[in-house]
C-alpha cells in the first residue's frame, strides 16, 4: 500500500483548549523538524499500523521548526482518528506525520488579508497572523463559535492581536454572517475555514459580492458530503477489477487493493490523486481540474463512477 514518506515525531506535551479542543507538541524523535510556510498542515499516521490518517493544521509561527504544534477537536461522529488523538496518544508517544504541505498559502498580492473561521477552522490561521504581524502586513479576523467558553484560542488571540479580532457567539445572538463581506476594501483577500457549509455559504457570497476568484482562499480538511452514493467497480490498466463501497472512496479502494496509487490533500483540491479515465461517466467533485480536464481525468480522493464502472489509468 502506498504512503508518503514520512518524519517519525514524539508527543512532548498535550493540553486542554477547550472541553473538546486538545493542543499536541511534536518534537523529531532525531534530528530537527522541516521547516513550514504559514497555513501548512501535515497528515497523521495513528492507530494500529498507523491506518488513521488524518489531516491538522500547524498552529506555531512558521520559523519555529524546534516543534509543531496542532490542535484536535473530538468528533462525536469520529471513525476513530480525532477519539484516538483524544483517548490513546499520551505525553512520549511516538507516531508518524508527513512532509508539511500547503494548499492555502498566503497570497503576497494582497493590501489586507481577512480570516474567516468557525469552530476548529482557526487553526490554519494562527500561524498566518503570526507571520503576517512579524512582518507588518495588514489582516484581521473574524471567528465564529457557540459561546466564548468552546472559543479555542480566545484569550490567546485576544492578547495577540489587540483591535484585529472580531468573535460571534451564536448562542449569545450575536452571529457571524456573510453581508460582513461588504465591509472590505478593494484588494482584500478572503480566507475561509470551518464545516462544509460555513465555507460553501461564505465562498459563494464573496462570488455574488464581486469578489475575483484570485482573492478567495479556503480549506477543507474532509470531502465534501455527497448524497445518495452508490457502489460502483473501477477497472485498473492492469486488468484488476476494484469493487467500491457506497461508504469508501475510489482512493480508499485503490489503496485497500494494494495499488499503488499516490494522494495528499484527500479532499479534492490538489491533484496527486489524479488518474486518467479511459471510459465511463464521472460524477466530479473536486475543485482541481479545469472544464476541459474533467473530460479525461478523475480525483480519486473525492469523485466517483456516475455509471455502474469505470476504466481508469495512472
Amino acid at each position: 500500500m502506498y504512503r508518503e514518506k514520512t518524519i517519525p515525531v514524539i508527543v512532548q506535551n498535550k493540553e486542554n483548549i477547550t472541553s473538546k479542543i486538545k493542543r499536541f507538541t511534536l518534537v523529531a524523535a532525531k534530528g530537527t523538524l522541516p521547516y513550514f510556510s504559514a497555513g501548512s498542515h501535515i497528515t497523521t499516521y495513528v492507530g494500529e499500523e498507523g491506518k488513521l490518517a488524518r489531516p491538522y493544521s500547524l498552529n506555531n509561527h512558521p520559523d519555529n521548526n524546534n516543534c509543531y504544534e496542532i490542535s484536535v477537536r473530538l468528533d462525536e461522529q469520529s471513525k476513530g482518528g480525532s477519539r484516538y488523538w483524544h483517548e490513546e496518544i499520551k505525553i512520549g508517544s511516538q507516531i508518524d506525520i508527513s512532509y508539511p504541505k500547503n494548499h492555502l498559502p498566503l497570497s503576497f498580492k494582497a493590501k489586507h488579508h481577512v480570516f474567516y473561521a468557525a469552530g476548529i477552522g482557526i487553526t490554519p490561521f494562527l500561524s498566518m497572523m503570526a507571520e503576517l504581524k512579524e512582518s507588518g502586513r495588514s489582516f484581521e479576523l473574524h471567528y465564529a463559535a457557540k459561546t466564548k467558553e468552546q472559543c479555542a484560542f480566545y484569550g490567546e488571540l485576544k492578547e495577540m492581536y489587540p483591535g484585529c479580532c472580531h468573535f460571534y457567539f451564536s448562542q449569545e445572538t450575536k452571529k457571524l454572517t456573510v453581508d460582513s463581506l461588504l465591509q472590505h476594501n478593494i484588494g482584500t483577500h478572503v480566507y475561509f475555514c470551518g464545516p462544509e457549509s460555513f465555507i460553501t455559504s461564505f465562498v459563494k457570497a464573496a462570488q455574488q459580492f464581486g469578489y475575483p476568484n484570485g482573492s478567495i482562499h479556503f480549506e477543507r480538511f474532509s470531502a465534501p458530503v455527497q448524497i445518495n452514493r452508490a457502489p460502483f467497480t473501477a477497472q485498473v490498466e492492469n486488468g484488476k477489477e476494484i469493487t467500491v463501497s457506497k461508504d469508501e472512496s475510489l482512493l480508499e479502494a485503490l489503496l485497500s487493493a494494494g495499488i499503488h496509487a499516490p494522494y495528499s490533500c484527500r479532499v479534492g483540491r490538489c491533484g496527486t490523486c489524479e488518474w486518467k479515465v479511459i471510459e465511463g461517466e464521472v460524477d466530479h467533485q473536486d475543485q482541481f481540474l479545469n472544464k476541459d480536464q474533467r473530460k479525461t481525468s478523475i480525483i480519486t480522493c473525492v469523485s466517483r463512477a456516475r455509471s455502474g464502472n469505470i476504466y481508469i489509468t495512472r
